[in-house]
């Protein structure tokens, strides 16, 4: 098994781009399901999450062919399968994405119960109750969803649930009632990026869909979606990843594609933290060469400060001195990178769904385990920020949402290396601080 060597205590300085968002990629990738054409898409990730999309399209009948870098072709002309087992889907809560697409395409779906990063209670009931609304008869049997609904209808639909709007619930439904006879409403429908993206993705093939980016999106149901090319918007979360591991080591960086109408809420509490933010012709810039201030700051949905930039975001606020706090309005559960970021220095305490961080004690370096896809990116954060030499594991979460991490932040001037845990080699910038007796240089707040 592999994991990342970290050495602490280098700025991140230089210029560095992000892939296409891998919470668009994913519901657009299984909406081709719906489309018995050839799918283009561009700009698609290199992600462990997109090969088990992948993996999960062909054992649906479709065929997935790479046509260059980041490109792919899905035809789904010749798909004949209604079941998505459970081998698949539990690998990936993105799974779920493909009900909508089989139900409005083929009538009938059998699609597991879905697995993924354990961050809390993640129920699927909105889901059902959107589709229920159409027509369709749903039922859970055996660990799985068996839904049936030949003549989908339009019909107003509510997704909204006790922690706000379902990002892939909405996505199922428009996909569903992009083909359903008649009008469709969703109310309180989930306003991400992402969301907006499947809704432009789905348009381009012949949908008539509305309001996206709002709370209500209005579909017309259309007999069928044609041959379509899309490239998928720039990964929000990636961008904002960097921005923060930027704050976090006193560097300077340049994201050229940071989709910044996207993280205005992100921007905004960085610079509370007094991280100087600007956006030019270069692209976003990112300077945290100056002291900070402690923040309070909740996760919430679009527009919002992400949930997916949480844990990164309290990595950040351990090398701030003051109190600062977190709560996750989404998921009241997702700290379990506080007990982690502990061994390495933090000081956290918890209460329900809030973290209070007293930070500025230098943190240092440890052993350290993520214990989901963004946790390993705020760990990392962390190493990248600490004193010494960390090793952390369980990185297969990682290679979920972040392709080839290690790469880009090397070629900020990061000391990273993946390793693997039992091969017993020293990174390649051990090695060299070894012989030259060489130090990391540490720049002070």
């Amino acid at each position: 098994m592999d994991m990342l060597v970290v050495q602490g205590g280098r700025p991140l300085e230089g210029r560095v781009s992000v892939d296409g968002a891998k919470n668009a990629a994913l519901p657009i990738m299984a909406a081709s399901l719906a489309i018995p054409h050839p799918v283009h898409l561009m700009d698609v990730p290199h992600l462990v999450d997109v090969r088990t999309m992948r993996s999960l399209l062909l054992s649906l009948g479709a065929s997935v062919s790479a046509d260059g870098d980041n490109c792919i072709t899905i035809d789904s002309r010749h798909a004949d399968g209604c079941v998505a087992g459970y081998e698949l889907v539990r690998q990936m809560r993105a799974s779920i994405c493909v009900l909508g697409p089989l139900l409005a395409r083929f009538g009938q779906a059998r699609v597991s119960l879905p697995g993924g990063c354990n961050i809390g209670h993640r129920p699927v009931d909105l889901h059902l109750k959107g589709l229920a609304a159409l027509g369709a008869e749903l039922r859970i049997e055996n660990g799985y969803i068996i839904a049936d609904g030949a003549e989908l209808k339009g019909n107003e639909v509510c997704m909204d649930g006790q922690f706000g709007s379902t990002v892939t619930g909405t996505c199922n439904v428009m996909v569903a009632a992009a083909l359903a006879e008649g009008r469709t409403v969703i109310r309180s429908a989930a306003k991400e990026p992402e969301v907006v993206d499947l809704g432009r993705f789905l348009n381009s093939a012949g949908a008539n869909i509305r309001g996206l980016g709002t709370s209500n999106i209005e579909i017309r149901g259309v007999d069928e979606l044609s041959e379509v090319s899309h490239s998928i918007v720039p990964d929000r979360i990636e961008a904002a990843t960097f921005a923060i591991a930027a704050a976090a080591t006193k560097g300077r960086i340049v994201i050229p594609n940071a989709p910044v109408e996207d993280m205005t809420a992100v921007i905004d509490v960085l610079q509370k933290i007094r991280v100087r933010v600007a956006t030019t012709t270069e692209g976003l810039i990112v300077d945290g060469t100056q002291p900070m201030r402690p923040v309070d700051f909740v996760a919430e949905p679009f527009p919002g400060i992400p949930t997916d930039c949480q844990a990164q975001l309290m990595a950040l606020l351990c090398t701030i001195e003051g109190t600062s706090s977190a709560t996750d309005a989404i998921f009241p559960d997702r700290f379990m990178h506080a007990s982690e970021l502990m061994r390495m220095g933090a000081r956290i305490t918890r209460h329900h769904g809030r973290a209070t961080i007293d930070g500025g004690k230098p943190l240092t370096a440890a052993n350290v385990m993520a214990s989901d896809l963004r946790a390993s990116a705020a760990l990392i954060i962390a190493a990248l920020a600490a004193d010494g030499v960390s090793h952390v594991r369980r990185i297969y979460h990682l290679d979920r949402g972040y392709a080839k991490l290690e790469d880009k932040l090397t070629t900020l001037g990061a000391d990273i290396e993946r390793v693997s845990e039992h091969e017993g080699r020293k990174p390649h910038f051990l090695q060299k601080s070894s012989a030259t007796g060489s130090k990391p240089t540490h720049r002070n707040t």
